[in-house]
């Protein structure tokens, strides 16, 4: 697999000015190092040659040997026969925590944001009894439905014809949830060593089915503004891989919307390379005040696509309903590949779910309201108490993406257990490793609950900031890791 090629002219925008206190060699070599250690600059990317950089910085080319000298030096470039010089991370550094395991023992008053996901709506009592009401039409059968429940399918459908993707019925699949979908999804794509392309941060669930598909990531870093399309297409040509997965849709962690000439610069990128697209829409519902229509749905751009949601954002994670929308040809793989994990959903919790996306696909004007209180609630809280945090305001999703002084996110989100507040630090979200001056902040909580938290933080910060750290132990993390959802 070939590496990919950062232009000189995007890596001189990324470093910055060169001009302060400091030599300049050092400041390009420590912006160089952050850029890497953040996942901004994703490992394995070849960087431009000396000359080229030299010219797009305007600086001289000793500045930029001793540069690259320093990174070399400390494991953050690694030069490579006919590849250049290649971002690297030192050993030890890459820690990527899936955060997969949940503690009983959580002590009361603790508050938890690692789980960006709202309550239960209103009406899903109503909504359970009327699911009671109809299952008798089902109880004659064994009430395995591999495909999902035909009516919910028919909703599924018609809300993706709705958004601008011509779909029936027989292109669903219901599946538990949207991490068994893209885990489905994986298993009928991928054979044990082929390439996967990746956005970093990006949500991390998945990493254990790629894991045990001995995949090989080649990541392509989401600024908090957006994505680097070139970057992401120079990756996508130079991958040869045989998926990508994509969050375009109010990205999870940073909050970003793919707008639609991105989506369709990237699709003809995965076109051109044969790439099937694996598309998380689980979050595309959440729109809180987007100004505009939305953007078509991946699949109307790259005919080639997969695409999985979910309720657990709309509607109620409870439920574990999810779902596949596919090329019919892809159908079949799908279901073998569906087999070993499960073979069908919940018929009661699909007719749940039926009842409340009947009432409303989405999320309810009244539930966006609160989300946008809490968002703007936590963002104030933020600038107020810690305003040395930058993060970038979204108009959609559950998260804030927050971006720390110093790459402290472990030691913080350690310190932060110890004054009773629970957040996922960004090596969590990191594809290919770094991002640890990242935490991810949902603002699903009331906004008092919101505004404490911001306290607890700040403590946390304060005590980082003077050395104390937590006085958790690794073994404690480790046994106490939070779920990121």
């Amino acid at each position: 697999m070939a590496a990919p090629v950062l232009p000189a002219s995007r890596l001189a925008t990324l470093v910055g000015p060169t001009d302060g206190e400091h030599p300049a060699y050092r400041m390009v070599a420590d912006s160089l190092r952050l850029l890497i250690a953040d996942g901004r600059i994703a490992v394995g990317t070849r960087l431009p040659s000396e000359r080229d950089l030299t010219n797009a910085l305007g600086l001289s080319r000793t500045t930029v040997s001793s540069a690259y000298a320093v990174l070399r030096e400390r494991g953050y470039l690694t030069s490579r026969r006919g590849s250049g010089s290649v971002a690297s991370l030192p050993s030890g550094v890459v820690r990527r925590d899936t955060g997969l395991h949940l503690s009983p023992d959580v002590p009361e008053g603790t508050i938890d944001l690692t789980c960006a996901a709202l309550r239960a709506p209103a009406g899903m009592t109503q909504a359970a009894e009327a699911a009671i009401a109809a299952s008798p039409g089902y109880l004659c059968g064994s009430g395995y439905l591999i495909s999902g429940v035909p009516e919910l399918r028919e909703v599924v459908a018609a809300r993706y014809t709705e958004r601008g993707l011509p779909t029936s019925a027989d292109d669903v699949l219901i599946t538990t949830g949207a991490v068994v979908g893209t885990a489905i999804a994986a298993r009928a794509l991928l054979s044990p060593g082929d390439t996967v392309v990746m956005e970093t941060p990006t949500y991390p669930n998945i990493f254990p089915t790629l894991s045990q598909l001995r995949a090989r990531i080649s990541p392509v870093p989401v600024e908090p503004t957006g994505w680097d399309v070139p970057t992401m297409t120079s990756t996508i040509r130079a991958s040869r891989a045989r998926a990508a997965i994509l969050l375009p849709d109010f990205h999870n962690p940073t909050g970003n919307l793919m707008p639609d000439d991105e989506r369709a610069s990237v699709a003809s990128a995965l076109g051109r390379a044969r790439i099937t697209a694996v598309v998380d829409e689980t979050v595309a519902e959440i729109g809180l005040d987007h100004d505009g229509p939305m953007p078509l749905p991946f699949g109307v751009h790259h005919a080639d696509t997969i695409s999985v949601g979910s309720a657990s954002k709309s509607h109620w994670g409870g439920l574990r309903i999810g779902w596949i929308r596919a090329p019919r040809r892809l159908h079949d793989s799908l279901v073998a590949a569906r087999v070993p994990l499960d073979i069908g959903a919940p018929v009661i919790d699909q007719l749940v779910l039926l009842h409340l996306m009947r009432s409303a696909p989405g999320i309810t004007d009244d539930r966006r309201r609160g989300l946008v209180e809490a968002r703007d609630a936590l963002a104030t809280a933020l600038r107020t108490r810690v305003p040395e945090l930058r993060f970038v305001l979204p108009h959609g999703g559950l998260s804030l993406w927050v971006e720390l002084p110093e790459p402290v996110a472990t030691e913080v989100t350690l310190a932060a257990e110890d004054e009773g507040l629970l957040v996922a630090s960004g090596p969590r979200f990191a594809a290919a490793g770094g991002l640890d001056r990242w935490i991810r902040l949902p603002y699903v909580l009331p906004p008092a609950e919101l505004v404490e938290a911001v306290e607890r933080l700040a403590r946390a910060l304060d005590r980082v900031a003077a050395g104390s750290g937590s006085r958790a132990t690794g073994r404690r993390s480790e046994r106490r890791g939070p779920l990121v959802a």
